[in-house]
């Protein structure tokens, strides 16, 4: 088999994995990876999609790949990675919150997408739920609790971009297009937990390709503490969904 166009992969690369843990930033990679491993190595990189291969349970191999930002550059890694023989997908990032019990450090288990994306829909029409497989949720919810991580599973919303989607104005104009105006306010009343802009797309696109798809993400903010990320808060969300999504892969590898 050739490489894949975009992550340079292929099935002999891959050596068989059949989980893929899906960080979006490539600096995140490593980090995860060798937490999953300590003898993780690099076995690719190009573009956003930089790629790790762990075998950190008696020989299973697990690959650790970033998506990038957004639901485009996610789409085709899960399409690309199922295209080699992965089956299960584990989004771990970072999210904000808005409901006022989720505090900064905690993490979230998504259980279901809002689709305030486009990606997806060319998957599978908006009516089609994002929802997580529920062996991922509850393989999370097990490690969050082996490990004493403050956790909370519920609904996330997924957008497409990260200023007027998530009704900021820290942005550039400042400005939030009127129909986006108060939706973060309506969300916390349809008791969303958080902001983040991966999860609709992996969990719609696992769910309609007969995949597993899960999600985890450490809360680096909350909106009404103010737009600003600080660094200490970004590194305790992080750690925090890093320690949850390895716990889980102790109760999903061997079952591959």
């Amino acid at each position: 088999m050739t490489q894949l166009y975009h992550l340079a992969l292929d099935r002999e690369t891959a050596r068989g994995a059949k989980i893929a843990l899906l960080p979006g930033d490539p600096g995140r990679v490593e980090k995860l990876a060798l937490a999953l491993d300590s003898g993780a190595r690099e076995v690719a990189s190009k573009r956003e999609y930089r790629t790790f291969l762990a075998e950190p349970y008696d020989g299973h191999p697990a690959l650790v790949t970033s998506t990038g930002i957004g639901g485009p550059s996610a789409s085709i890694a899960v399409d690309e990675l199922a295209q080699i023989g992965v089956k299960t997908f584990l989004r771990v990032g970072s999210t904000g919150a808005i409901q006022d019990h989720v505090q900064v450090g905690d993490v979230v288990i998504t259980s279901g997408s809002v689709r305030l994306d486009g990606a997806s829909t060319h998957y599978a029409p908006i009516e089609y739920p994002a929802v997580a497989h529920h062996e991922l949720v509850q393989a999370l919810l097990r490690a969050a609790e082996d490990e004493g991580i403050r956790h909370h599973v519920g609904v996330t919303a997924s957008t497409d971009t990260f200023f007027p989607g998530q009704e900021r104005s820290d942005s550039y104009s400042g400005h939030v297009l009127r129909r986006l105006q108060g939706q973060t306010e309506e969300l916390r009343r349809l008791h969303v937990l958080n902001y983040e802009m991966e999860s609709s797309t992996i969990l719609t696109l696992c769910a309609a390709l007969g995949l597993k798809g899960g999600c985890v993400t450490g809360v680096v903010g909350h909106r009404d503490a103010g737009e600003a990320i600080d660094p200490e808060a970004l590194a305790a969300g992080e750690e925090n969904a890093i320690r949850v999504a390895v716990g889980a892969t102790r109760y999903l590898l061997p079952t591959e």
